[in-house]
Order: structure tokens, then sequence, then C-alpha cells
């Protein structure tokens, strides 16, 4: 009888083996080829959940997988320590944000360890500690010395509640992403990093095997738009700026413009608000300050605007058109300026009806008789009351026209983006502090390289200001100018955390190397990443920022790669009781009690087992109960007293039939993994186990074949149940590791069926089913089912057009 299996003792056994021997350690000088597999580290929340673990332990089985195939796998770990929830969460619970973050380091990494993971822990990186955020203050100085980084007064996204400025990607239907307030604008002094200048090749994925759907959501984000840059003449106003510049998609309607309008928040509304309207304008310009983007772009709401009081001049034309604000134009997008096409675009249609202003129509409708249009034809025409562009088509005319106005000087064909600078400045404590010093004699000055990193104070006095915490700390702020030595003053804003996580795969490949952010050769060594894992709601975040980060790097001689990621896939959710896991809904569920309870590889291998790993699925304890039974069952198998075959003799016909199952469940574990399709894998793995079992029982494989099997199966559930099937490998007899054997492989000819169920149809429909051998010619598999009694009275008296035959599947007989 096998002894018991119990999964604690033996899952804590081999953890503590393989930390000693070092068994997942890995060397650059190893000459293996590499295999560089990453899964997007956590933030420090306190507690890993079951979400959690459904993101990392499948990730942990591929990579196994990897390292059995003959690879040397980097698989490490760390932890996203710096950002708003963890100042949140220690201000709530009256302590610093350092100690809540790193008790929470300390709880997280122990249940990270009982996953059994391959992590090699030397290389774990945390981001809010100093020897981390040292570098990442070091690559800022790098992106500014580069012109990458600059600061500008700009509206930026406030969330009243949070109490700090939010990038655009952290708003969602225009609310906070992380608390669902509303979003409003406030006008700030910010640091940006210059995305927009890689626009173009953030569009393109070359040489990388991502998802589609992530490919689009990026491409969707950055907005490529073809059109041109306009200028609208107001030198008569007696201003600095002589023209307003409007991006248009457009361009041919440019002879229809009769009103133009502006953001409120466009720095020139002050200067070109004539005295009489000021009040009246400086009131709206606050009113739309409150709205959120969401409010001020609907289109049910009713249109609004403020006229400034003043004209500019369409220089193709010469008419003089009024100048207004609106709410519903938007700084962030094109130049914060639109010029009114009331005939062409139903938005315009309908500010020039309520406003009373013309509706010339430029572009003809098919068919046009000269009347007036009761709503905005958007379609494409010809073009009319359109000086020299009379008659041309308007798909034509918007390159003509840009042409045209290039050739005069005012404007020209122009690519624009959605995509916006990415503003990392926040008003918060617990973040990098950007390394910046304001010197009333030198302006910014960069803080120098050898006086990084620039430390976080211990202690800080949060007040719900809107302003960051560092302000009021005197001995973090006065300082000297590292030029001139005078007093002056540190930057207080603190940088988006999402800087933090676009550049922590490069650390890992060299986390203790002090002499710069990486070491070079062992980063040159690693990266790319071979396969990163992690969820699809990064897309416009993270892997956005992450690729820039690198394209970047990589224009600074920093790093040689073009994208930071070769290959991606996204896990889907965990869901319990159809909802995602949250503590706010009280649905999380804790893996530390199952463990516990049932072992980690358990756990593991049901995750794998609740459906597609890309799509999810739903928490349920019966089916861990389920996988709990069959892992006893394999334990049970697997320690059978194999000294009772001794005098077994295998039949050819058996011995052939399990070499097919054995090379067939080879196959189809190996082509899962690869793939990620972790539930069929399992899958295959119970059946096997099942069909061991009946040749168990019915004696049928002699003693050398038994081996072969029961050892096939350890070596296939080692990467997903690690403890267990090490514990058997060495119980079976096996020289200690399984993990550091080399994964099975199949032999198709072995792996090939003797016979096949052949189908028989008529016209396509069903008429028989027959077994026949796997190697049938196509003459005699036609002959047969022309001949099956089944199949005759759909044929009989009827002429045989054609008989198709689908080697391996099916035949189908075409009678007319």
């Amino acid at each position: 009888m096998p002894p018991e299996y119990i999964p604690t003792e033996i899952e804590k056994k081999w953890q503590e083996r393989w930390a000693a021997d070092h068994l997942y350690e890995v060397e650059e000088s190893d000459p293996r080829p590499k295999w560089y597999a990453l899964t997007m580290f956590p933030y420090t929340s306190g507690d890993l959940h079951i979400g959690h673990w459904y993101a990392m332990a499948p990730s942990d089985v591929h990579a196994r997988f990897k390292r059995m195939q003959g690879y040397k796998v980097l698989h490490p770990m760390g932890f996203d320590a710096f950002g708003l929830p963890a100042e949140n969460a220690a201000i709530k619970r009256g302590i610093q944000p350092r100690k809540w973050t790193m008790d929470n380091v300390e709880n997280m990494r122990r249940q990270l360890k009982s996953i059994g993971a391959v992590y090699d822990w030397r290389r774990e990186a945390i981001t809010c500690v100093p020897e981390y955020y040292r570098w990442t203050q070091w690559l800022f100085l790098q992106l500014y010395k580069g012109g990458l980084a600059y600061r500008a007064k700009a509206p930026a996204n406030w969330c009243p509640s949070c109490q700090t400025v939010l990038a655009n990607e952290q708003v969602k239907d225009g609310q906070c992403e992380r608390c669902d307030t509303p979003v409003t604008h406030r006008d700030l002094e910010q640091w940006f990093l210059r995305i927009t200048n890689y626009a173009e090749e953030l569009l393109r994925h070359d040489g990388i095997e991502w998802p589609e759907r992530i490919k689009i959501m990026q491409r969707n984000w950055i907005g490529r738009s073809e059109g041109a840059e306009l200028s609208f003449d107001i030198s008569h106003l007696g201003l600095p700026e002589k023209d307003l510049r409007v991006f248009t998609t457009r361009p041919d309607t440019v002879y229809g413009v009769t009103f133009m309008v502006l953001a409120p928040e466009h720095p020139l509304v002050p200067a070109l608000t004539a005295p009489q309207r000021r009040a009246e304008v400086e009131a709206y310009v606050e009113s739309a300050r409150r709205e959120t983007e969401i409010q001020r772009l609907s289109t049910e709401r009713e249109k609004t605007g403020v006229a400034l009081g003043t004209e500019a001049v369409v220089p193709f034309n010469g008419r003089r058109v009024p100048l207004l604000i609106a709410d519903y134009v938007l700084l962030g997008y094109g130049t914060g300026v639109v010029m009114g096409v009331p005939a062409h675009d139903q938005r315009d249609f309908d500010f020039a009806k309520k406003y009373g202003l013309p509706i010339p129509i430029v572009i003809a409708p098919p068919d046009w008789n000269g009347k007036d249009l009761t709503e905005a034809y958007v379609a494409e025409g010809t073009m009319v009351n359109s000086g020299p562009f009379e008659g041309t088509p308007s798909e034509q005319g918007k390159a003509a026209v840009a042409e045209y106005a290039q050739q005069k000087g005012w404007g020209g064909p122009k690519v624009s983006y959605r995509l916006r600078d990415w503003l990392i400045s926040r008003q918060r404590y617990w973040g990098a502090p950007i390394p910046i010093v304001y010197c009333p004699h030198c302006g910014t000055v960069p803080v120098p390289e050898t006086e990084l990193p620039v430390l976080l104070p211990d202690e800080a006095e949060f007040k719900p200001t809107g302003e960051s915490p560092l302000k009021y700390v005197q001995g973090f702020v006065s300082t000297r100018c590292p030029q001139c030595g005078h007093p002056a003053q540190r930057e207080t804003d603190t940088m988006d955390t999402f800087i933090c996580s676009s550049w922590y795969f490069l650390r890992y490949t060299s986390p203790g190397y002090d002499k710069g952010a990486w070491d070079p050769e062992r980063m040159h060594h690693w990266m790319p990443v071979d396969q990163y894992t992690g969820g699809a709601e990064h897309a416009t975040m993270h892997l956005l920022y992450a690729r820039f980060f690198t394209k970047a790097l990589r224009d600074l001689g920093l790093v040689s790669c073009d994208e930071p990621f070769l290959r991606l896939f996204n896990q889907g959710t965990i869901v319990l009781g159809h909802h995602k896991m949250s503590k706010s809904r009280g649905n999380v569920v804790t893996p530390d009690v199952y463990v516990g309870e049932h072992g980690a590889d358990a756990v593991r291998m049901y995750l794998m087992f609740l459906g597609p790993w890309e799509h999810g699925g739903e928490w349920n304890d019966a089916g861990l109960n389920g996988v709990v039974r069959w892992l006893n069952r394999v334990w049970r198998l697997a320690l059978e007293d194999s000294s009772v075959l001794g005098s077994v003799v295998s039949s050819e016909e058996a011995r052939r039939a399990l070499l097919r199952v054995t090379h067939q469940t080879i196959r189809r574990v190996t082509q899962d993994l690869e793939t990620f399709q972790f539930n069929t894998m399992v899958a295959a793995l119970m059946e096997f186990t099942n069909y061991l079992g009946q040749v168990w029982q019915d004696r049928t494989a002699d003693k050398e074949l038994w081996h072969f099997a029961r050892d096939t199966l350890l070596l296939l559930l080692a990467p997903s149940t690690p403890h267990l099937a090490e514990e058997l490998w060495v119980r079976t007899g096996h020289t200690y590791s399984i993990h550091s054997q080399p994964f099975p492989t199949w032999d198709d000819t072995l792996a090939a069926e003797e016979q096949i169920t052949l189908v028989i149809q008529v016209n396509g429909r069903l008429r028989d089913r027959v077994t026949v051998p796997a190697s049938i010619p196509e003459a005699r598999a036609k002959e047969l089912a022309l001949s099956q009694e089944k199949v005759q009275p759909h044929v009989a008296g009827k002429q045989v057009e054609k008989v198709v035959y689908v080697p391996g599947r099916l035949v189908n007989i075409v009678v007319r």
C-alpha cells in the first residue's frame, strides 16, 4: 500500500531543497540558448488573491516547460511598489507608506514562494527602494538630456478625490480609473515625456507576436489621421501670434468655414477676447473646467458656446469669421482650434443653426438642385463655391487644397495623432522624486548623476490641498543649485509609477549592478523578453509605455533592441459569483487556505483546468476537489509495486497500444503547452492517468514498458505539479532532480492510429461510419463506402457524379 500523499510536507521539503541547491538560479555563462520568460509583476496591495495565482502559476508552468526543453530560463519576480493606493492605504492606517509597502512585500514574497515557481530570487526588483529608483531618476535625466522630457503648463486631468493629476490613459469614461470620481481639469506646470515622437513607430508591431486585439487597441489609441494643417489670419489683432492653426481631415471644405471655435482652455483665449466679452467668456471657461470630457463630448447634449468678439480671416477666400469658444473643443486634441464648416459637419451645423451663423454649401451632393440643406452633408461630392477648385471631386480636393495651402504659405499636408505626450507629474509623496532643481539664477537644473538618488524623506504631512506632501518637507525642498551653489528648491512632484514599470524588465538582467541601471553586457544577453504574459487591460498604458521607453533608450544608445517583448499572451480573469474579484465586493479568494489544505500543486493544476487561459473562468471549490482526487490517483498509481509485473509479458498488440497512447499524450501535452492551452493539456494528462490505471489493473504491460509509461507521466506533470513530480521521481528510484530532465518527445510513427473511424456521407449528409485500417488506400476507401448497406438506399437508381475522399476522415458520395 503506497504511503499517504501529504502535499504540504512534500512541498515545503522540495522548496527548501531547490533553494539550498540554487536549482533555479541562472547564469549568463550557461551555454544553453536563453529564454527570458516574464510575468507582469504584482502591485504591493497586501495579499495575493487567487487572481494573482491565475496570472503567475500557468506562466511558471510554461517557463518550466521551456527549461525542460533545453533552454536556460530567466523567470524573475519583483514588486511594483510605488503608487497612490499604497499612499492612501498608509494614510488610512496612520503609518508611513514605506512601512506599509515593505510589510506587504514580505507577505507577498512568502506567498509567491509557496507557488513553487522557478523564480530566481537573487534578481528581485522592488521599485520603491533607493537602489531601484536611483536608476529610475537616472533614466529620467537621460531622457531630459535627450530632449524627450520637458516641463510645460497645461490643463491636466484632475481627480478631486485622489487629489492628483492623471494621465489620459488613467481616465476611463471621464472618471478616475482608481476611484470612479468624475475627472475635472486644472492648469498646472507638468513634466511630460515626448511619446508622440514615436507615434508612427508605435503604430507598427514588426517582428513581434502579439494578440491582434492588443495591436488594434494600441493603433486606435495612437489614432493616426491624415489631413492638413491650415492657418487662419489674426494679424490684424496686433498680437504676437499672427495666425491660428487648425488640423482637419477635410481640407476640401475650407471654403465653407463661417466660424472658428477654440477650446475654453486655449492659452490665446484671454488675448483674443474683446473687453466687452471678457466677463461672459471667463464665466464660460470656469464652467467648462468643471465638466468631464465625456460630458463635453456628448452628442446628446445641446451645443453651447460664447463669442470672443473678435474675428479671423480665411486666407483662401478672405472671409472674416467670428471666433468663439465651446466646450466640445478640447485642447488636448489637434491644435485646440477647429474650423466651423456647418454645411458638412453635423455638430457645426447644429451650432450654426443655434447661433444664426451662415451655412454655405461647398461640397455638392449628387444631383444637388442648389437648395439649402436640412442637415449637414458629410459624404463625398463635388467642390462648389470653392474658388479655383470649382468642380473638383472632393476626394481629390483634399490633397489639392493641402498642396495649394503649402504653396501659399497657409499650411500644408499633415499627419496628426490622437496620442498626447505622456504626463508623468504626480502631486503625491509615494513615488520616485523627479531629479530637478529650480534655481532663481540658473533656472531648471538637473540633479547631477553623482548625487542620485534624490531620496524620499521618511516623514511627510498629508493635506487635501492638491499639492505634493513633499512641498511641506523643508529639509527636502530646500537645497543648493548644483551649478552656482545658491539656495534653490527641489521639484516636489513625483513620477508616474508607470515609469518604474517601463524598464523593470531591464533591471532584472543585472539587479545588483551599481555602475548603471543595468550591466550592458548582461542586458544584451537577455533582452528582448522572449515571452511576456499579463492582462489585456494594460494595452494602452504599461504595454505602450514600455515599448516607447525601449525605443527611446535605443535611440539614446542605452539598449540595442527595438521592442521589449517578442511574444505576448494575455490571460483572462478569474471570477467568483460571476464578478471580478475585489475586496469591496468581498469575493476575494485567498490561496493560502487552499494551499495549506490541498497543496500548491493542486491549486496550480485546478487554475489551468478552469477553461482556456485567455478566457478566464469561475472559481469553484468542487472543481478543485476533483483535481485533488486525481492527483491522489496519480500518487497511488506511480507508487504501485512494479515488481509484480516481473512475470508479465506484453503482447505485441498491448505494447503497440501503450506506446501509441503514450506518444499521443506527449504530442498533445507538448503542443498545448507551446500554445498556452493549459485546460486541454490537463485533460490529456487526466485521460492518460485513467488509461494507465486500466493498464495496471489488466496487467497488460511488462515491467520495462510500465516504467517507461509511468516515468513519461511524471515528466509530463513536472512543469504543472513540480513538487509532486519531484517526490514521485525520487521515490521511483530516479536521481534528483526531475526538473533537470529533458521533456519527453514523441515519435509520429508510434503515435499514429492503427485504425480510424471513416465517416461516409451522401451529398454531405451522414449515412454511416466504419472502422478501417489507418493506412487504407483511397480506392479501397471509396469502394468500401459505396458497398455499405446503410448507403445503398441513398445511391440506388441515382447517378454517382463523384466520390470525394478526405484521407483519414471521410468519404462523400455526390449523387444526382
